[in-house]
């Protein structure tokens, strides 16, 4: 109900819907103070048992209204109802429930609640064990999660940013307001970040004065300053989500979600490295649990503060409060001189003296509420006696937790106040960061104000800044006053009845109390086992109370049953965000070779090879397979010429006096050795002794070489060159620099090769000039190039380098000469066949797990010098001969299918786990052979060359006998490489 006169949203009436249904509410209104001032109690079911729910806060730790925001693909699950914003045509829809949130199927749960106790998927799903991948598991998978995903693609905008500072605020209370004045002042760069819409804190939710001016003023007046501050930077609706290394902190900032759609990003995700921090984050009031304290209309105290006297919303018209602090009072006196009906103040303790016009009931408890869809009465008793009373809304207050999430974030750990009845932050927890008012503990508001000043004077001296002097504005400074009450018992007729304490995972009192019973009495165990705290609120509210239960059933003090482990994000976020540029094609942006505008236009269907896009065949006329046009791509290579664009392999620039000694330490063989004009074939390990790439270096000069490496492994190499250079040797003086995209790159492959090459280079060769494994620059057309005599298909071939601005003229003279000479181009599939048929390895081969020996290259580990991975790679048990060894492999019978995946077994052993041998890696139909051919691991490989072994891949339902052979198919002696 809107309550006229309170509140201090704007006048413009705005429209939105909610599960179909039009509503009207105010411009500054959240979702969920617009549905309240509509009457609105019931906004989504819980997890569990599906019960109905109703809003419980006014922040970002709401656990109950949840909801979907948005159609179509943009729609978005799971945002809280307590920070979404109306704006004209904002669709929002309750979540969890089916055919609809006031008659939900699902509620039968709540019927079956005594069967679904804490970890009773534990128990139940155990037999019959065949059931669980057909039955069980599906179920549950179906059941599980609260919002969902519209399954299409999103396009709408997201960003992510970065921002620097000497000083970050987080929070933009009453303490965070003056330690970013008091810096500010100072003249530090100072970053103020607060979660809300507006700044401010509980100064705008608060009925009181400051400096002589009505508290939310004074924010204004403040604001306003800060605003004409150049040093000052002020954030809203931005959340801090996680405190990470060398001051960098993450924080989503909700750009555009409280409007429609339009060209500004959804969200950004920024990542701020700040100097220095001082985190004002404030405190979480906490609920108490006793029986069925989860109806809709039962609201933490502050939360209805807040919708009373910031939106003008009371969410009843007769109001219980329970609380066992003052704060209880502190809202039924606003509430009271708003007009609203006070029906009860019940508190818990026995002192408790009336504070209004309102019947107080001291040294007494809510046991019991009524209504299912909406709070109708509480039942309160003192002492032996009990009593109904009529009532709509029930504000709880169980206390205040300081917001101590974030200075958690890298293994702290918070200390308990047994003043406060709760945890506080743990001095120095994150370096650099300062904790200031109600999130270190301190509860007035003069309190916070000094505490501010005082953070941010101690964070400038960190900076050698000077702090000015502020003086601290007068206010409120009350001393906090509260009992423990964690739960209420219920009435005796009524002892089963459920206190709730995690709201949207239906965790009860009674859970946490099995769990200890059943020995999980660690608090990371007993939140595994009952869920506590796993939800999208991640226990804001709930934590400390089931922590006090934990220690009371485990006989064990709260200080010593401790906290579970804080990690961040503080509040969701959505990957959208954190993967910001990163949709469509940005997720994985196209790399396209010089040759990609003629390959298309051949008809060349492309595939993704890493980022690049390369052709997997050239398709002629009358060819209506792949094969059909692979088999004669691989017969003109071997006989004739191919031409591949081979731009795509890493290139990078090794320059420097110390460059050989910079391979050698690289490489597990040497390159020192090398002299200029030559190439040679390398092997690279990572420090566990495994092989990480291989590929070709060139001697370009003295101290100038250039590297060759996987497709797949370019990124990850020179990642790693670049950590050997300024990390483990950075004794030698060696540039190291990517050129991949700086040169296209071309395979001339076949026994004609020579002849096409010497049709379009300046100079002709022969092998005296450049001999197998040879290199030098050359002249193509007039224009420096370089000219490199490798082979990666058996054949006599040579890689010719342009600059890449001459790539594609280049391609489209050498296919064109190659068709005159009844060669062509050639795709990837043949590529494929054509270096297994050789048995050349790829990363199918080096996937992470294999080492020089499996792969049978143990002596170019050469062990008169160092190198990364050497004494790794000598452990016995990477050289034993039972390891699984690189083979060929090839079907015994005529036609027999072999396929990569597979495993490999002895003829008669059955084909299960334990009598697993090995496995295929590469598979290829050989035209050349006339038949299939495989590269695989296979235990003591190398010995059984001759031996059948059975390949049984059960995915495809394929079996088949195979000869194990030498994984060199064609031309072993290289013969026809070498020219």
């Amino acid at each position: 109900m809107r309550i006229d006169g309170h509140g201090r949203t704007g006048t413009r009436t705005v429209s939105f819907t909610f599960d179909g249904k039009s509503y009207e509410g105010r411009e500054g209104d959240t979702l969920a103070s617009a549905l309240l001032a509509n009457g609105v109690r019931l906004v989504g079911r819980s997890f569990k048992y599906h019960r109905p729910r109703g809003i419980l806060t006014a922040g970002s730790e709401e656990p109950n209204a949840l909801v979907t925001i948005g159609k179509g693909a943009a729609r978005v699950p799971n945002v809280r109802a307590t920070q979404q914003e109306i704006f004209p045509g904002l669709a929002a829809s309750s979540q969890n429930r089916w055919p609809s949130l006031s008659h939900d199927v699902m509620a039968v749960n709540d019927v079956a609640a005594p069967f679904l106790g804490a970890g009773f998927y534990y128990k139940t799903f155990m037999w019959p064990r065949k059931f669980w991948e057909g039955l069980y598991e599906p179920i549950i998978r179906r059941a599980a999660g609260l919002g969902a995903l519209s399954g299409k693609s999103n396009d709408e905008p997201y960003e992510k940013a970065f921002a620097f500072c000497d000083l970050l605020v987080i929070g933009a209370g009453p303490a965070g307001l003056m330690a970013a004045l008091t810096a500010g002042r100072a003249g530090a760069d100072v970053i103020l970040a607060d979660e809300d819409l507006q700044m401010g804190g509980r100064l705008l939710a608060e009925v009181e004065d400051v400096d002589g001016v009505e508290a939310h003023e004074w924010v204004s007046e403040t604001l306003a300053e800060l605003a004409a501050m150049p040093n000052v930077r002020m954030m809203t609706r931005t959340t801090v989500t996680g405190a990470y290394d060398q001051g960098t902190f993450g924080a989503l900032e909700r750009v555009s979600l409280h409007a429609a759609p339009g060209e500004a990003p959804r969200e950004c995700f920024w990542r701020i490295v700040a100097k220095g921090s001082i985190l004002c984050a404030g405190a979480l009031e906490r609920p108490i649990a006793f029986p069925n304290n989860d109806r809709p209309g039962v609201m933490m105290a502050g939360a209805v503060r807040s919708y009373l006297n910031r939106w003008g919303v009371s969410p009843g018209m007769r109001v219980a409060v329970f609380g066992n602090n003052d704060d209880a009072h502190r809202t039924a006196r606003d509430l009271a001189a708003a007009g609203v009906s006070i029906v009860a103040v019940v508190d818990s303790r026995e002192d408790a003296a009336p504070k209004g016009d309102f019947p107080v009931f001291a040294g007494s408890h809510v046991v019991d509420t009524a209504g299912r869809l909406g709070l109708e009465h509480i039942t309160i008793r003192t002492g032996e006696h009990t009593r109904n009373i009529r009532a709509d809304c029930l504000a709880i207050s169980g206390g205040w937790n300081p917001t101590v999430h974030l200075t958690c974030h890298m293994n702290g750990r918070p200390v308990w106040d047994e003043q406060l009845l709760s945890f506080v932050p743990r001095p120095g927890s994150i370096p650099g960061m300062v904790v200031a008012g109600a999130a270190n503990g301190v509860m007035s508001t003069r309190s916070c104000l000094t505490d501010g000043v005082r953070a941010a004077t101690e964070a400038l001296q960190a900076l050698d800044l000077a702090a000015p002097d502020v003086a601290v504005p007068e206010a409120e400074d009350r001393a906090y006053a509260i009992e423990a009450l964690w739960s209420v018992d219920g009435p005796r007729v009524k002892p089963s009845a459920r206190k709730w304490l995690d709201f949207q995972n239906d965790v009860h009192v009674k859970d946490i109390k099995l769990a200890a019973q059943e020995n999980f009495a660690s608090v990371e165990h007993m939140k595994r086992y009952t869920t506590q705290g796993m939800a999208t609120d991640q226990g804001k509210s709930s934590n400390v109370a089931a922590l006090a239960v934990l220690a009371d059933a485990t006989g064990r003090g709260i200080p010593e049953t401790g906290t579970t482990t804080f990690r961040p994000p503080y509040v969701p976020v959505s990957i959208a965000a954190m993967g910001a540029g990163s949709q469509g094609m940005g997720f994985a942006p196209q790399r396209l070779t010089t040759s990609h505008g003629p390959t298309v236009a051949s008809g060349a269907p492309m595939i993704e090879a890493g980022l690049w896009y390369r052709p997997s065949y050239f398709p002629k006329p009358g060819e209506t397979t792949w094969q059909q046009s692979c088999d004669r791509e691989v017969a003109m290579v071997r006989n004739s010429v191919g031409v591949c664009d081979v731009s795509t392999l890493g290139k990078i620039d090794i320059q420097g006096p110390d460059a050989a000694a910079f391979l050698d330490f690289v490489y597990a063989n040497t390159f020192s050795t090398l002299k200029v004009g030559r190439v040679r074939y390398g092997l690279m390990l990572r420090e566990d002794g495994h092989v990480m790439d291989d590929g070709t270096t060139a001697r370009l000069g003295e101290t100038h070489y250039v590297m060759t490496t996987t497709t797949a492994a370019a990124g990850l190499v020179m990642r790693h060159l670049d950590f050997v250079a300024q990390v483990l040797r950075p004794d030698l003086d060696v540039q190291v620099v990517s050129v991949t995209e700086s040169w296209a790159q071309f395979s001339v492959a076949g026994p004609r090769a020579r002849e096409l090459l010497n049709t379009v280079l300046d100079q002709p060769i022969d092998d005296t000039a450049m001999p197998y494994m040879g290199c030098g620059p050359v002249q193509v057309s007039g224009v420096p190039g370089r000219l490199f005599r490798i082979s990666f298909s058996g054949e006599m071939a040579y890689e010719v380098a342009v600059p890449v601005g001459y790539g594609e003229s280049l391609y489209r003279l050498l296919a064109a000469q190659a068709e005159v000479m009844g060669g062509g181009p050639y795709g990837m599939e043949a590529l494929n066949v054509l270096r297994i048929e050789k048995g050349f390895i790829t990363h199918a081969e080096i996937h992470g797990r294999t080492t020089a020996f499996d792969i049978g290259m143990d002596r170019m580990v050469r062990l008169k010098k160092d190198c990364i991975g050497q004494a790794a790679s000598r452990r016995p048990g990477l050289l034993d001969e039972d390891r699984e060894q690189l083979v060929g492999l090839k079907p015994v019978h005529a036609g027999g299918k072999l396929t990569a995946g597979a495993h490999l077994f002895e003829q008669t052993a059955e084909a299960v786990r334990e009598n697993d041998q090995g496995y295929v890696t590469s598979v290829a139909p050989s035209p050349t052979l006339g038949h299939m051919i495989a590269l695989g691991f296979l235990k003591r490989g190398r010995a059984r060359h001759g031996e059948v072994v059975r390949l049984v891949d059960h995915l495809r339902d394929v079996e088949t006998l195979c000869e194990v052979c030498d994984p060199v198919f064609f031309d072993p002696e290289g013969g026809r490489l070498r020219g």
